[in-house]
C-alpha cells in the first residue's frame, strides 16, 4: 500500500511554499513537488518589483479601487475585498516577522514603499530589483528548517481521479473526486503513484506558449491542462496580460524590465526620443499595463520599429544610485552592453501573466472535490479582465495560507478502501523515442501562433485561424504522447497545447475588447 498524504502541493513558488509549510506546522502530512532540478525554478524567483503590503495612512478601500480600475471592474468583488483587507499586513506578519524575508529599509529603519503603474499611492515593498528572489529564497530557508518533504525533478502527468481510474465501477456513480496524482521521475524514468487525500495545483502560468515572453522555460500551463483534463471549471482565459517592457536584446531573453523604473521615472520614448504614452493615456506612463503594451505595439506597427526605449538615465527620481536600486537589472543590460544609467534601454512586450486560470473560492477550493488551485494558475477573479502590477505575489501569499488553512479544518478524508482500487501507471507497449527536433518545432508553431493570432491585439479571424491550427498541432502531439516514453518535454507540449486551445476559444467566445482582452475587428 502507497503511502497516502494529507496534501501533495504541486508547485513549489510563493502560493506553494506557504501553503506547504502552513500544512506542515499544521502538523499535516504533506508533499511538495516540482518538475525542476531546483526548487528556485520558479515564475516568483523572477519577480523583480515587489508586493503590495500594509502602511500606514493606505486603506483596502483605496487599494480596492486601484484593484478595480486596473481589472476594467470584471473582478470578483469578493475577492478583490478578500485580498485588501487581508494580505497587505500578511506581508508583514508571514513573510517579514515569521518566514524572516528582507525587504528594503529607509535611513531611519522604516519600509522603503515604491510606486507602480495604476496604483493611487506608493505601497509596494520591495529588495532592490530582486524581490522574488529574496521571497523565494527565504521560503525556500524556512521549508528546509522545518523539515517540508519537497520532491524534485518530478513532473506531475496526470491528476488521479475516482470516476476516470479507479478499478472499483461503483466510483462511476460517486461524485467526482481527486485521489492523487501520478508523476514521473525525470531521472529513472518511473512513474510513480503519489496518493492524496487532497491536492494542491500550485504550477503557475502559461507564458511559454508566447514567442516573447518574461516567464521561465517551466511556465507552459501544466495545472491549467491537468485540471482541464479532470473536468474542472477553467473562467477567463483570455485574458493573457502582457507586460510592456520586456529587454530586446539578440543574447538576452526572458528578462523583465520591472514597472517599478517607470515608478521611479523612466519614461518610454519611440526611436527618435518622442514621449509618445502622452498620446494615449493620462497617466502616461504609468497607465494600467494592457494600455502601455497596446500604445507600445501601436507605435511600433507605424513606426515599423522592433522595439522602444526606457529612458530610465534622464529621469530617474530615486533617491540610491541606479545601479544600486535597479541592480540586477543593471547588472543584465551592462553584460549585454547597455549601461542604463547613461543611455535608454531597447524594450517589447511580451506574455508575462495569466488573469484567467482555474476557477476557485476563497480558500483555493475548484469545482472538483479534493482539488485545490492557488497562485497564477488559479483564477479568483481577483485581476479581473487586467491585473494590478505587484498584486500577483500578494494573491499567492493569501490564497497559500487560506488554502492550507482550509484544508487542516477539512475533516472529509477518503477511506483507504477507495484508495487500494487506484491502479499503477500503465506505459504504453511501443515506448518510442521521438527526436528532440520534432518536438522543438512544435514548440516553435504553438508559440508563433499564439503570438501572431491570440496575443496583444486579437481578430476574429486570426483566432479562427489559431483554433484550427491548434486543432491540427494536438493531433499530432496528443500520437506522440500515447506512443512514446514518457520525458518531461513531452509532457510539457500536451499540457501546452490544451492550454494555447484552451486561451483561444475563450477567447473566441468573448466578442467585447476589454482588458487584456483586445479584438481589434468589434
Amino acid at each position: 500500500m502507497h503511502k497516502v498524504y494529507d496534501a501533495i502541493v504541486i508547485g513549489t513558488g510563493i502560493a506553494g511554499l506557504t501553503c506547504g509549510i502552513t500544512l506542515k506546522e499544521a502538523g499535516k502530512n504533506v508533499l511538495l513537488i516540482t518538475k525542476e532540478s531546483s526548487i528556485s525554478n520558479t515564475n516568483t524567483q523572477h519577480a523583480q518589483g515587489g508586493i503590495i503590503a500594509w502602511r500606514e495612512g493606505d486603506s483596502a478601500d483605496s487599494l480596492s479601487h486601484d484593484i478595480f480600475e486596473a481589472g476594467c471592474r470584471y473582478n470578483n468583488r469578493q475577492a478583490v475585498r478578500d485580498l485588501s483587507e487581508s494580505g497587505p499586513k500578511l506581508v508583514n506578519n508571514f513573510l517579514v516577522n515569521h518566514i524572516g524575508t528582507k525587504f528594503d529599509q529607509n535611513k531611519d529603519g522604516t519600509l522603503d514603499y515604491t510606486e507602480e503603474a495604476a496604483h493611487s499611492q506608493r505601497r509596494i515593498v520591495h529588495y532592490q530589483d530582486l524581490t522574488g528572489e529574496e521571497i523565494q529564497h527565504s521560503l525556500t530557508v524556512y521549508a528546509d528548517k522545518i523539515g517540508l518533504e519537497i520532491l524534485t525533478d518530478t513532473t506531475a502527468i496526470d491528476l488521479i481521479t475516482n470516476n476516470h481510474h479507479s478499478l472499483d465501477t461503483q466510483e462511476l456513480y460517486a461524485a467526482r473526486a481527486v485521489m492523487g496524482v501520478y508523476a514521473l521521475d525525470n531521472i529513472s524514468g518511473e512513474v510513480i503513484k503519489l496518493p492524496a487525500h487532497t491536492v494542491v495545483l500550485a504550477t503557475g502560468g502559461i507564458g511559454n506558449l508566447y514567442q516573447h515572453t518574461t516567464n521561465p522555460k517551466s511556465a507552459t500551463g501544466d495545472g491549467i491542462a491537468m485540471a482541464y483534463r479532470a473536468g474542472a471549471d477553467i473562467i477567463n482565459a483570455e485574458f493573457v496580460q502582457f507586460h510592456p517592457t520586456s529587454l530586446f536584446h539578440r543574447d538576452i531573453k526572458r528578462f523583465l524590465i520591472s514597472e517599478s523604473l517607470r515608478g521611479e521615472g523612466a519614461r518610454l520614448t519611440d526611436l527618435n526620443g518622442y514621449q509618445f504614452m502622452q498620446d494615449y493615456s493620462e497617466l502616461q506612463d504609468l497607465a494600467p499595463r494592457d494600455v502601455v503594451a497596446r500604445s507600445i505595439f501601436d507605435i511600433m506597427g507605424k513606426n515599423g520599429s522592433e522595439y522602444i526605449l526606457l529612458d530610465l538615465a534622464n529621469h530617474y527620481t530615486g533617491t540610491e544610485p541606479i545601479e544600486k536600486r535597479f541592480s540586477k537589472i543593471y547588472t543584465t543590460c551592462m553584460d549585454g552592453g547597455i549601461d542604463i544609467t547613461r543611455e535608454p534601454i531597447p524594450v517589447v512586450p511580451a506574455a508575462h501573466y495569466f488573469c484567467g486560470g482555474i476557477k476557485v473560492d476563497s480558500s483555493g477550493q475548484t469545482s472538483i472535490r479534493n482539488l485545490f488551485a492557488i497562485g497564477e494558475v488559479s483564477c479568483t477573479g481577483l485581476h479581473g479582465a487586467n491585473r494590478l502590477a505587484s498584486t500577483s505575489l500578494l494573491e499567492g501569499l493569501l490564497w497559500g495560507r487560506n488554502c492550507a488553512d482550509s484544508i487542516s479544518k477539512s475533516i472529509n478524508q477518503l477511506s483507504e478502501m477507495r484508495f487500494s482500487a487506484i491502479p499503477e501507471w500503465s506505459s504504453p507497449a511501443s515506448g518510442i523515442e521521438f527526436d528532440p527536433l520534432l518536438l522543438k518545432q512544435d514548440w516553435q508553431e504553438i508559440q508563433m501562433t499564439m503570438w501572431n493570432y491570440a496575443g496583444i491585439v486579437r481578430t476574429t479571424k486570426g483566432l479562427t485561424r489559431a483554433r484550427s491550427d491548434l486543432s491540427y498541432f494536438s493531433h499530432r502531439i496528443f500520437d506522440f504522447y500515447q506512443h512514446s516514453s514518457l520525458n518531461k518535454e513531452i509532457i510539457e507540449l500536451r499540457n501546452a497545447v490544451i492550454s494555447a486551445g484552451i486561451i483561444v476559444n475563450a477567447a473566441l467566445h468573448n466578442t467585447r475588447s476589454i482588458g487584456c482582452h483586445f479584438i481589434a475587428d468589434t
